[in-house]
């Protein structure tokens, strides 16, 4: 049952993922997830409806020119329309339906392609095409093997010259995994570094929310 309260609203998200993870249907949260949140009977807690900052940083330095860009795990869109703005041809795709089309409604006429698509079985024609992969929050909610192939996923996509971005919640080894999201830690941000790319930097930051939380910021590069 969705919730009528704001902490009940949050609570059903976790609560889902739980029952869909234990049944053994990983991915299968998303859409009804997303799908009680327009109704207003649940919240999606990484949809803040703004830019990622860090995307903001370190794509305010970069101006698209018109290069191939692609948004995984787009979500209510914030992050595929930034970088729409500052001139990247931008593709972004969700597991969910519902938030391709919820993205689309908050941006009618956007020039973004906005696809219902899964991280572990894209497109063959993506295969290498995007001069610039964003890859904000969505490993962090996937667990064993179905995080381990969407990592290898995400760079596939990177066209030679390209560059793949990543921001995640980080780690130690013996910290706590968190319900929803879990931190990667730094063996699993490196693992990025796969099939061609190579790391350019890596950040270990500490956010400005109270209380801090700390996340990678990492950038990979196909030569």
């Amino acid at each position: 049952m969705t919730g009528t309260t704001e902490e009940e609203r949050r609570e059903y998200a976790q609560r889902l993922a739980a029952e869909h993870m234990e049944s053994g249907d990983p991915l299968g949260w998303f859409e009804p997830l997303y799908s009680a949140a327009e109704r207003g009977e649940a919240v999606v807690p990484w949809a803040h409806l703004v830019a990622n900052p860090y995307l903001v940083e370190w794509a305010g330095f970069r101006p698209g020119g018109g290069r191939r860009a692609l948004v995984v795990g787009c979500g209510m869109g914030d992050d595929a329309e930034h970088l729409a703005g500052l001139g990247w041809a931008v593709t972004a795709f969700d597991v969910s339906p519902t938030a391709v089309e919820a993205a689309r409604r908050r941006f009618p006429g956007s020039p973004v392609r906005y696809a219902a698509a899964d991280l572990l079985a894209p497109p063959q024609e993506w295969r290498q095409a995007f001069d610039l992969v964003v890859e904000i929050y969505t490993v962090q909610v996937l667990r064993g093997d179905l995080r381990e192939r969407a990592i290898r996923a995400a760079g596939t996509l990177v066209a030679p010259g390209g560059t793949l971005l990543v921001v995640a919640r980080a780690r130690e080894d013996g910290d706590p995994l968190g319900r929803i999201a879990r931190p990667l830690t730094r063996s699993e941000i490196d693992a990025f570094a796969t099939g061609g790319l190579r790391p350019v930097r890596v950040r270990d930051v500490y956010d400005d929310e109270t209380p801090p939380v700390r996340r990678w910021v990492a950038e990979f590069a196909r030569d």
